[in-house]
């Protein structure tokens, strides 16, 4: 077997519309086995307003291992801090993935903050899976004299080993996803590309924070340095952005981990703009996290179902969440997680081959 296999498993979770937390979608989660070696499904809660909270709940499976169901255990986190909350009432909690990253012994939580200053990368950390500590914002050095830490950012996703800086450092790495003011899908469609803009658009950037073991302190908490963009838009499922999806997994050929895409769709009309989002697999080298070994030329999930073509936003598959199924001796299977249409979320089982595809 040379090839990547992808066969979707179904609908893992919907939202409860008799819990006004959940009327706007349950979508995007992210996925860590727990120390008690469960599963659990952390997604976005939505109201109608779109006021984001993050849930916890356990997965279910069934006699043959896949995955069937959730059993919802509470909130992990919502909105309370100022960098999460708006004037209005509005705020979000949103998109989140978790890593237990090793080195630190803690799980780490990505997620995305909304405020009135827009979409930030926030962090929380957890012992347990239940209790988060708000860890804050995530600060940045500035990157040939672009200032990071005034800009939108999302999609981000760490490593849970560490890997060697541009320096040389042991790090924690973060994949993210900078958005650059002229970047957004949205403004592309309208008006002619910036070919200044263009060495910096919407893609998916690598940044370090170094981890000291022999201290009790071990890593400048929230604080990223040596930022470079790692892979941009090249394929036409992509063209318009790409952004990380599913945490970084270590597999025989690599840092495995999947990725979104965003073309124009074919119900696009020039009143209304309309996109799609399918996912695509990218492997990163394992000494060299820049040097990317495959990148799949066309996408491995994209919209087909209903489910995932009709729903608060059409036309969408986002994989946030990835679990190797050593668990029932399946070490080259990889369950991946989904936001459906920004409504519901799915599940597909991806089987990793002997040997890497050939890429022409």
């Amino acid at each position: 077997m040379s090839e990547f296999k992808i066969q979707r498993l179904g609908t893992i979770m919907e939202p409860d519309m008799k819990n006004p937390m959940e009327a706007g979608g349950v979508l995007n989660p992210a996925i860590v086995r727990g120390k008690d070696g469960h599963l659990y499904l952390f997604p976005r809660m939505a109201t109608k307003d779109n006021y984001s909270r993050i849930g916890i709940t356990r997965v279910k499976f069934n006699k043959a291992g896949d995955p069937v169901g959730v059993e919802r255990l509470g909130i992990a986190l919502e909105p309370e801090a100022d960098y999460e909350k708006r004037p209005d009432g509005g705020g979000g909690c949103e998109d989140p993935r978790i890593t237990y990253v090793e080195p630190l012994e803690l799980y780490m939580m990505t997620y995305t903050a909304f405020s009135a200053d827009g979409p930030r990368i926030a962090l929380a950390q957890s012992k347990d899976l239940i209790k988060w500590e708000r860890l804050g914002l995530v600060t940045y050095s500035p990157y040939e004299g672009i200032e990071f830490d005034g800009i939108n950012n999302k999609d981000a996703c760490l490593f849970p080993l560490s890997v060697p800086s541009p320096h040389g450092h042991r790090s924690l790495g973060m994949l993210h996803r900078p958005l650059f003011p002229g970047t957004r899908p949205e403004e592309k469609l309208h008006k002619p590309w910036d070919t200044e803009i263009d060495h910096h658009r919407e893609c998916i950037w690598l940044s370090y924070s170094h981890v000291h073991p022999e201290r009790e302190d071990k890593w400048h908490k929230g604080k990223f340095t040596s930022h470079k963009p790692l892979a941009i838009p090249l394929a036409v499922w992509e063209a318009l952005k790409i952004g990380a999806g599913t945490p970084p997994v270590l597999t025989k050929f690599g840092w495995l981990f999947l990725y979104h895409g965003v073309q124009e769709g074919e119900k696009s009309t020039e009143t209304h703009k309309q996109l799609c989002y399918s996912a695509g697999l990218m492997i990163l080298s394992e000494n060299d996290p820049y040097d990317i070994i495959y990148r799949s030329v066309e996408p491995i999930l994209k919209p087909e179902l209903p489910e995932e073509q009709i729903g608060i936003i059409a036309d969408v598959v986002f994989p946030t969440g990835i679990d190797c199924r050593t668990d029932i001796g399946m070490p080259n299977r990889y369950d991946i997680y989904y936001g459906m249409a920004d409504d519901k979320i799915g599940v597909a089982r991806l089987d990793v081959p002997d040997t890497l595809p050939f890429i022409s």
